[in-house]
């Protein structure tokens, strides 16, 4: 296994403890040890196992330490590289100061979103949210916030805005989004907040690391007539894909590999029947001036 550099596109914790687990999953596999072994090694359970596995709880030093030593990892280099990779994902992301308006939910698929090399997403119903407007972003937040301050609604405009910075990092994620017309035809904000939102969509098709399908209406019904949905890939080979689903209250990570080859079909599907990237700019001209005239 190979341990992110320091600063590079995959340092934040929860990829970090991705590789971390995939690869004590490894060493356990080798050594033949259970998952209930392996629990009683560190005074745990073997669903606390698991989860160390999969990455989705921190690790302690001490029990990191153990499990290396029980599936005989007796290198000081190695063992040292596998220990400081367990205290960097201990580190807060920079997400974690705006814990007061972020769910804990959310947080999860922050650190997946930043660690991707690929994000595929669907969009029915708004524009993707890393590529909203200031005011585009502010007038979807009302809309789930309506009753909460000025103060809060521009922390949460702020981290939308903090999360578009992965776009223009030194090596950025691909961004395929197909997005369906509705969401360019809803006036969310307000016709001058849409224009400028077309208009920003327009400028983001210029950019190497992102393309824009959209599904227009003529279209009919189409493959993911369930809903929006996110695939996010990752640069390391030990990371599987992961599907987002968003809900109102929650949220669906899901990775096994029955469900992501059923949404990784629905996305080439819904490539297929949107129109070709090629065509979007005008596309999306087209809608501003004909919907939101200047």
């Amino acid at each position: 296994m190979t341990v992110p550099a320091e600063g590079g596109p995959a340092t934040g914790p929860t990829v970090l403890r991705m590789l971390l687990g995939a690869q004590l999953r490894r060493l356990r596999e080798a050594s033949g040890v259970t998952r209930e072994s392996a629990g009683w090694e560190i005074r745990a359970s073997e669903s606390k196992i698991s989860r160390m596995e999969l990455g989705r709880v921190g690790f302690k030093e001490r029990d990191v330490a153990d499990l290396l030593t029980l599936y005989g990892v007796v290198d000081p280099d190695e063992r040292e590289a596998m220990l400081k990779l367990a205290r960097d994902a201990n580190n807060p992301g920079w997400w974690h100061r705006y814990g007061d308006v972020l769910p804990s939910w959310f947080q999860s698929y922050l650190g997946l979103e930043a660690a991707a090399a690929l994000i595929r997403s669907y969009e029915v119903q708004f524009v993707p949210g890393l590529l909203q407007t200031p005011e585009y972003a502010r007038a979807v937040v009302l809309l789930g916030h309506a009753r909460a301050g000025t103060e809060e609604i521009d922390r949460r405009v702020g981290l939308r805005m903090r999360r578009q910075e992965l776009l223009s990092r030194p090596e950025p994620p691909q961004l395929w989004a197909v997005l369906d017309e509705a969401a360019l035809r809803r006036p969310i904000g307000g016709p001058e907040v849409m224009r400028g939102q077309l208009t920003a969509l327009i400028e983001a098709t210029r950019s190497p690391h992102v393309r824009l399908q959209i599904i227009p209406f003529d279209a009919g019904g189409h493959a993911a007539a369930g809903g929006a949905f996110t695939i996010l890939r990752f640069g390391d080979q030990d990371l599987p894909d992961i599907v987002y689903i968003e809900q109102l209250t929650s949220a669906l990570y899901l990775d096994k590999r029955d469900d992501l080859d059923y949404y990784a079909a629905a996305m080439e599907r819904l490539c297929v029947e949107a129109e070709p990237p090629e065509r979007t700019p005008d596309l999306l001209a087209r809608l501003r001036d004909e919907l939101y005239p200047g």
